[in-house]
């Protein structure tokens, strides 16, 4: 296509550009296609149709103006290349017939109407000294606002509440404005040179309106590569507050121009308490806002927080029901346990995970607490040192996100209650005052025999799953042996919910083991026992209790929730990674993909062909060379030099590849969640600002200035 337009610009000196330089390097106006060609969809753009040339040229006005004679270089054609050109007019008009016809026109004609004449009257007036004083000065505000995203500075400076009467203090937008001026920008010294110091020189309004704008240039950048590989997948990681609103941060799979799989952030979402209208919005923000087409969305998957997973899991089930192709899955980077965990409707669950969090994260904070806790295990396993020293390794890394995460806490819970009392009850000056306040708070809350029974139940249920989670986070290969493997697991499942009196009888013996090790009462819960004052018939056991409040909704809800997640599609999909050679290998090469691959029939660019290929791409790895091995993940398949002959085997190698359950295999194209973690990690709530937030974490992506401040322009002249 960049060749056509090349061809019909009649731009010579571009013949020899390749595609690839020509879509980063260079742009055409509006102007030169036909309205039906385009979509505005949006202020911030102009979106062309896939198929769009340009056809409207003046190429004769330029010999009568000197001034632009030399400015493009048009070749002359020859007869039969006019007569060549005429024909694509004919059948490029005849294919702006058909989509005119499908196009509300009147509304489209006067968008475009507007914004062409604009765009012409433009070009064909040169800027005024005024005018283009003000875009230099529009240029430089801009310049200071992707500074402060880049290096996270916050807009405000100070946080005094209260400022002496007649004292004023500049943010740091006007400190680095100001900074600029005296550096010697003359632009902004012109601007500014009568304004009295202490006034703003930058209203708060007009730097929200700009960084909206720099925030949707910088995102534009991502989704046009998006756009640009057709298929792509959602992903949100967990509920964040930022300057006091929870929002949910949002990430976009796709395979690049260079076949690597990349996860990028694309912004933050306001969230709703409300699921209904959190999946309205959702759906409104990333179609209508963000201009992604959710026709080509193959994925979706959801990390969230305790409490949130119903309401998300409502939002999946609403993009279902539109695009059934976006297939819910689990996300690579989150556990299979951990995830199921979180997601348990029980309060007792959501208690007990958050005092988990807030035990790691009080020792990862101080290297004293970690190396008293490692002499507290060393102690207490000191028959059995090889566990020990696996213990104290696990306990330096984020062992909460980890598939046995129970199991390591169940083994844990002697050393961090003993470790936790002696801060909180150490008469020496060796500690805070914060340190050994949260160490009594957090060795209450684990010897509470309610969070006892919590955990150990958990890690009973949740070691029918371990293995297989694990699996869906290895290779490809045991992704997909996984995918064979849940039957076996559901099965597992369901003859403990058919057994749940024995099975729960063991698990709560365990707990009352632990419990007496630890000297903690076993009792049911005080807000049970009070809520049952009075009633004298009421003979509730402890462990009948927590059998019908934990144990039977939490193993229903697991088997409902891998039935939900694992669903037809999502094993279908799974299934199609005999696709990658490795695989084929291990099946011997007797595999059929062919029967999998319907759901993906139309994503082929050659569907008829698919069985021919299929065997073709079989026969080029069963009959290999002896020293040629067999690329054992879906990138290595992409990267090899004549993928491109097998285009139905890369165009579905690709839509598996972006499913969110397929981890990213190469470290740098996962650094849009890395980013976000470090930015969350080190900025204030109070100082996190969902526009700079994306110019932090995307600081290596390219902007237009032009394009911001002629943005800028049109939506507040």
């Amino acid at each position: 296509r960049c060749q056509r337009w090349v061809e019909n610009c009649r731009r010579a000196d571009l013949e020899d550009k390749t595609p690839d330089q020509l879509n980063k390097h260079y742009r055409l106006c509006a102007k030169h296609f036909e309205t039906s060609m385009i979509c505005r969809s949006s202020p911030y753009r102009t979106v062309l149709r896939d198929n769009a040339v340009p056809t409207i040229f003046d190429l004769t006005s330029h010999l009568n103006n000197p001034h632009s004679r030399h400015r493009k270089r048009i070749k002359e054609l020859s007869e039969d290349e006019i007569r060549t050109l005429k024909q694509q007019k004919i059948e490029e008009a005849f294919e702006r017939e058909q989509a005119t016809q499908e196009l509300n026109e009147s509304n489209e004609r006067n968008t475009v109407s507007e914004e062409g004449g604009e765009e012409q009257e433009e070009e064909a007036a040169p800027l005024t000294l005024e005018e283009r004083e003000n875009k230099d000065y529009l240029k430089s505000l801009f310049e200071i606002l992707i500074l402060m995203g880049k290096q996270n500075i916050p807009l405000d400076g100070h946080s005094v509440v209260e400022l002496p009467e007649g004292i004023f203090t500049s943010d740091n937008f006007q400190a680095l404005l100001e900074y600029r001026i005296n550096a010697g920008d003359e632009v902004l010294r012109k601007r500014f040179e009568m304004t009295a110091v202490n006034l703003e020189y930058c209203s708060k309004t007009q730097q929200k309106q700009m960084l909206e704008i720099c925030e949707s240039c910088v995102r534009e950048e991502t989704l046009r590569e998006v756009r640009d590989s057709h298929f792509f997948s959602i992903v949100t990681d967990e509920v964040v507050d930022i300057a006091g609103e929870e929002h949910l941060p949002v990430l976009v799979r796709f395979v690049d121009d260079s076949h690597n799989l990349r996860e990028e952030f694309i912004g933050f979402l306001p969230y709703e308490a409300d699921p209904e209208i959190l999946a309205v919005k959702f759906h409104t923000t990333i179609t209508e806002k963000w201009g992604l087409n959710m026709e080509y969305c193959r994925g979706q998957a959801y990390i969230v927080s305790s409490g949130f997973a119903s309401k998300m899991k409502v939002v999946a089930t609403r993009l279902l029901e539109k695009y059934p192709q976006a297939v819910y899955t689990l996300c690579s980077s989150c556990a299979l346990n951990v995830w199921l965990a979180k997601s348990v409707p029980v309060v007792g669950v959501s208690i007990a995970l958050g005092t988990i969090e807030e035990v790691c994260c009080l020792f990862n904070q101080s290297p004293q607490l970690l190396e008293e806790l490692d002499n507290m295990i060393s102690v207490l396993f000191q028959n059995n040192k090889e566990k020990a020293n696996e213990l104290k390794e696990i306990c330096r890394s984020q062992w909460t996100g980890r598939h046995d995460t129970f199991e390591v806490l169940v083994d844990l819970m002697q050393a961090l209650v003993l470790c936790l009392d002696a801060v909180s009850s150490d008469s020496s000056v060796r500690w805070n005052n914060f340190i050994a306040g949260r160490a009594f708070v957090l060795s209450s809350a684990l010897t509470d025999f309610d969070f006892i029974v919590t955990i150990v139940i958990l890690k009973n249920v949740l070691s029918f799953t371990r293995a297989f989670g694990k699996n869906l986070q290895g290779q490809t290969s045991d992704v997909f042996f996984a995918a064979g493997s849940l039957t076996a697991v559901l099965h597992s499942l369901n003859e403990v919910m058919e057994n749940i009196e024995v099975y729960h009888e063991f698990w709560f013996e365990e707990a009352t083991n632990l419990a007496t090790k630890l000297d903690v009462q076993i009792k049911l819960p005080g807000k049970f026992r009070r809520a049952q004052q009075g009633n004298l018939d009421s003979e509730v056991t402890s462990e009948n209790y927590y059998k019908e409040i934990l144990s039977v909704p939490t193993v229903e809800h697991i088997i409902q929730e891998l039935k939900d997640i694992f669903s037809e599609q999502h094993l279908k999909a799974l299934k199609c990674l005999s696709l990658v050679p490795s695989v084929m290998g291990q099946l011997k090469f007797n595999t059929s993909e062919e029967h999998h691959a319907d759901m993906y029939k139309n994503d082929l660019p050659n569907p008829d062909t698919l069985s021919a290929e299929l065997h073709c791409w079989r026969i080029k790895w069963k009959h290999r060379g002896k020293d040629i091995e067999l690329p054992a993940t879906i990138y290595e398949a992409l990267h090899l030099p004549d993928i491109k002959f097998f285009p139905n085997v890369y165009a579905l190698l690709k839509v598996l590849c972006i499913l969110p359950v397929m981890k990213v295999e190469n470290e740098k194209y996962e650094m849009g969640r890395k980013r976000l973690k470090a930015y969350l990690k080190n900025t204030l709530t109070e100082q996190r600002s969902s526009n700079l937030a994306l110019l932090n974490i995307n600081f290596d992506i390219k902007h237009d200035l032009d394009l911001m401040v002629d943005t800028y322009i049109k939506l507040y002249p």
